[in-house]
């Protein structure tokens, strides 16, 4: 949950400030780390960098001891994520120049780079609607913060977990984390419905059983896209103070028109598969802007749409729902026809058509590509359960619920919190 800070601008230095020594100490325990780390390239582990290091960042930048920990926390965090790139191959391969790049130097941390806080270094006045914060001059108090009043409701009635202190854009954030109660799985007894995220059509979804409910056409959309990059062209070209100050807020008013749209497709999906007893597959967009080969065109309409996004909303969506979700393999799905499962290249002669050269139906190419990431999902979940039940201690009996078969499942997928998904085979 991201809530708007309003600060007075004293406070504001402070929050600056403290922003500036956090990520000055985060990048001294960086290099720190770099320094010692072994001949596989793994730096110590938290507790390892925390003992030796926390006095040392206390007396060198002046932190609290809470804040301190939690700068060491946050240099660990960055270099997990940096090793589980370098292990996906996100970075490029062995010996390429960017990997090297990433490899070769230790992380450094911007001034203004978010700083996690826990509840000991920051808490909530709900009522007054304000927040108490350290800082390096001291705890400040009665900060400010505004947001909906549907998401401040569900940040007053939830607990709140570690939170994120974020400068953008020249406006100040928390980004909470809350702790939502579970909602029970119902068990997709109808089937699944495939999701297929596409440009032309932002989304579509069918049954597995074939039957499409519900597209939503990226024409309007595509429109404003170019009406937007037309202008944004224009005003890069100027260079101008004012044509930069009307470019961020175009951005801005870009962004938040994406995560409105992705909102409202999120949501119908979600609705639909739990009103009619289905899951949900999606399409895994892992790596896609590298693996695709497109014309220049359909390349910005690809790296200009938020499909991360979307596929996040979605998952936080069904989770809270109880529907089950599932990423898969979206490989030859656009290319292998739903009847009668042959699979061509030339079953595609338009973008929008699919026509199979063997058994000769003709459906939408969207269609035919989500009834196959549905049949996915289906195929996936009976792969997962098995292995859950032949696991040591598994019941012989029925089937362990579908509870804790999705926990399992959402452990394995936790990546795609962060944009990311990993295939549950």
């Amino acid at each position: 949950m991201r809530v708007k800070l309003a600060p007075t601008p004293v406070q504001e230095f402070a929050l600056a400030d403290t922003l500036r020594v956090c990520n000055q100490a985060a990048t001294y325990v960086s290099q720190v780390a770099f320094d010692g780390r072994d001949s596989h390239g793994r730096t110590g582990t938290k507790f390892i960098l925390q003992d030796v290091l926390y006095q040392d960042v206390k007396d060198r930048f002046g932190l609290g001891a809470q804040p301190a920990i939690r700068v060491i926390g946050k240099t660990v965090d960055a270099y997990t994520t940096l090793r589980s790139n370098l292990l996906e191959g996100n970075l490029g391969l062995p010996g390429s120049p960017r990997r090297t790049k990433a490899e070769s130097k230790p992380i450094v941390f911007r001034p203004d780079a978010a700083q996690p806080f826990d509840k000991n270094c920051l808490s909530w006045q709900h009522d007054a609607r304000t927040v108490s914060i350290w800082s390096t001059t001291g705890r400040l108090q009665g900060v400010r913060f505004v947001g909906q009043p549907s998401d401040l409701a569900l940040l007053a009635g939830n607990k709140i977990g570690e939170t994120d202190l974020q400068f953008t854009g020249g406006q100040w954030f928390l980004i909470a984390t809350l702790d939502l109660p579970t909602t029970a799985v119902v068990e997709p007894s109808a089937g699944f419905v495939g999701v297929d995220l596409g440009i032309v059509n932002i989304a579509f979804a069918a049954t597995d059983r074939g039957v499409a409910i519900a597209d939503w056409s990226g024409g309007a959309i595509t429109l404003r896209r170019k009406k937007n990059q037309k202008l944004r062209a224009k005003l890069q070209a100027k260079g101008t103070k004012s044509a930069k100050r009307l470019l961020k807020k175009r951005s801005k008013k870009e962004a938040r028109f994406v995560t409105d749209v992705n909102h409202q497709v999120s949501r119908r999906i979600v609705t639909e598969a739990q009103r009619t007893g289905h899951g949900i597959a999606i399409e895994d967009l892992t790596g896609i802007r590298e693996r695709v080969r497109l014309r220049k065109p359909q390349q910005v309409a690809l790296h200009s749409w938020a499909f991360a996004q979307l596929g996040k909303f979605l998952i936080y969506k069904a989770e809270a729902a109880g529907v089950v979700i599932i990423p898969v393999d979206p490989a030859y799905t656009s290319q292998t026809c739903s009847e009668c499962g042959y699979v061509s290249r030339l079953n595609r002669p338009h973008q929008a058509k699919f026509a199979c050269r063997s058994c000769g139906v003709v459906l939408h190419a969207d269609q035919n590509a989500a009834v196959n990431i549905a049949r996915r999902g289906v195929h996936d979940l009976a792969e997962l359960s098995a292995v859950v039940i032949s696991q040591p201690g598994s019941p012989t009996g029925p089937r362990r619920s579908l509870r804790r078969l999705t926990q399992k499942r959402r452990r394995v997928a936790n990546p795609a919190i962060q944009g990311r998904y990993v295939d549950v085979r």
